[in-house]
């Protein structure tokens, strides 16, 4: 039996793309003006292919932690020929910021998960891709506090996922090999196989029957990464690759 499963955050265990969805929809319902007529599917489509775009300029140091909320929000508004400046910018993401909020949740299936492993003395922990206050302040609204025993961000550490380094240095804090240790995400390029590049068992938790490309499938099935649907199987596919 692996010692230590190391979990994703955002669409693993927290419900981030449901936040996302119902906090733009909500906003924009306050703001109104030009979004008033705003289609709610190719809103909330758009808002989250922005922030896939900017927060990924963050991981990759091109934007800061606000500059890419910023720019999220100035190319979302100007879809709608609506022109912020910075402080404008900035603004209507914090209004926005405080309906995605509101909405923060787990997923239905995480604490019964987390719960079986710790009954059967797994050790918990979090690799993130993100800003390590901001992550934590997720992680103390949901009540995962008191579940998790490491939580290692990207922002602290320099290095974001796949990099091998960032599950590497997991482990270590753990004090475990990275052969005794599961990453479970729900990115199957970033997590899963980034994760069994560096040693570890990956495990990828499709919740969205997602097109996988077929470079992607190719290292999936040379790398022996495991495909779930929900973390209610989880515990099942730890005890069959112990």
């Amino acid at each position: 039996m692996r010692e230590l499963v190391l979990f994703d955050l955002d669409d693993t265990l927290f419900a981030h793309r449901e936040a996302v969805d119902d906090g733009i929809l909500r906003h924009l319902a306050v703001v109104q003006g030009p979004f008033i007529a705003a289609d709610p599917v190719s809103a909330q489509q758009l808002w989250y292919d922005l922030e896939e775009e900017h927060y990924h300029s963050y991981l990759a140091g091109r934007l800061d932690f606000p500059g890419q909320r910023r720019e999220r929000a100035r190319d979302f508004c100007a879809a709608y020929d609506v022109v912020l400046d910075d402080d404008q910018a900035s603004a209507w993401f914090e209004a926005y910021f405080t309906h995605y909020r509101d909405s923060w949740r787990l997923h239905d299936d995480a604490l019964s998960c987390l719960d079986a492993l710790a009954e059967s003395g797994v050790r918990i922990g979090l690799i993130t891709n993100g800003n390590l206050a901001f992550q934590s302040e997720k992680i103390r609204r949901v009540g995962l506090a008191g579940r998790i025993e490491h939580v290692i961000a990207s922002g602290e550490l320099g290095v974001a996922k796949p990099d091998p380094r960032i599950f590497q240095h997991a482990c270590s804090v753990f004090d475990v090999t990275p052969s005794a240790a599961m990453y479970v995400g729900d990115r199957l390029r970033t997590d899963a196989i980034g994760a069994a590049a560096a040693g570890l068992a990956g495990v990828w938790i499709d919740r969205r029957a997602a097109s996988v490309a077929p470079a992607d499938a190719a290292d999936a099935a040379r790398l022996a990464v495991q495909r779930v649907t929900g973390l209610a199987a989880l515990p099942a596919v730890l005890a069959a690759l112990a």
